[in-house]
């Protein structure tokens, strides 16, 4: 059950207890430890998403159900305009409410199969999935949230946060800052423009990863890792876990006063660094 305005102060251990969410792009990476996060927190029901991999998705419910959550697992193509409006009313069908969502599905284009496309049918695949799956899922799930809190006005507002990038404010050089740049920005203005739209029934943040080291960053070049490293204030990648901690605290029910607000995680940025 969700904390009414009654709990609001006061700490706890588990921050999360008792809430249900949904984590998309959970069956791997960021999203997966999110998930597991969130369990840990004392999340009551989960429901995680994959869009390819069920086995992986599976073990990812059967982690956080190890942590004491119900969870359940779902699919759907981001990519695909006539699967996201079924999919978030799924999500509103399986659980009892909704009280978080975190929208971390992306697509992987740096590593698999993807990763010998060209740039123009990469683009073409951030542009459908990260951006415009991101705007479509995330105005569907903003009318299930803003009912759900017409509802029940004595609890406190749920709340979505989405994935940008730290450096999509400032660019960077090559193929990767000309495709992920101006994806992760249009990402990043269009969850403040709904912050705006759906004050204060509804709470929108975003996080912005800097260096994360996902499935491309265990298995690349020394450049790109000492790069990694020495660009980052704490002279390390960051970890999947570094994003879920920082989404927990934003997903707190107590830090209800934190909206349309976007939170760097990337170990500070060097100012000092020097091009390899």
């Amino acid at each position: 059950m969700s904390p009414t305005i009654a709990n609001k102060t006061g700490t706890s251990p588990r921050p999360l207890c008792g809430l249900s969410a949904v984590v998309t792009g959970a069956s791997s990476g960021i999203g997966r430890q999110i998930a597991i996060q969130f369990a840990s927190a004392g999340c009551a029901n989960l429901l995680v998403h994959f869009n390819r991999n069920l086995a992986a998705a599976e073990i990812v419910a059967n982690e956080t159900r190890a942590l004491g959550a119900e969870a359940s697992v779902d699919q759907c193509d981001f990519g695909q305009p006539n699967q996201i409006q079924s999919f978030v009313a799924r999500c509103f069908e399986s659980l009892p409410q909704i009280d978080l969502w975190v929208h971390c599905a992306g697509a992987d284009v740096l590593t698999g199969e993807a990763a010998d496309w060209s740039f123009d049918k990469k683009l073409q695949r951030l542009i459908d999935v990260d951006l415009v799956g991101s705007i479509q899922t995330g105005r569907f799930v903003a009318e299930g949230l803003q009912r759900q809190s017409r509802q029940h006005s004595d609890r406190l507002p749920p709340s979505m946060l989405f994935i940008g990038w730290d450096q999509a404010s400032d660019g960077m050089e090559g193929d990767a800052g000309q495709m992920f740049g101006p994806i992760k920005a249009g990402v990043e203005a269009f969850a403040r423009s709904l912050a705006q739209e759906i004050a204060p029934l509804v709470r929108v943040n975003i996080i912005a990863p800097g260096w994360i080291q996902t499935a491309w960053g265990q298995t690349t070049s020394d450049y790109w890792n000492q790069r990694a490293q020495r660009q980052a204030l704490m002279h390390r990648w960051g970890e999947p876990s570094d994003v879920a901690a920082a989404a927990v605290f934003l997903s707190t029910p107590t830090n209800s006063f934190i909206t349309g607000q976007t939170l760097q995680i990337n170990g500070g940025w060097n100012r000092r660094f020097d091009s390899l």
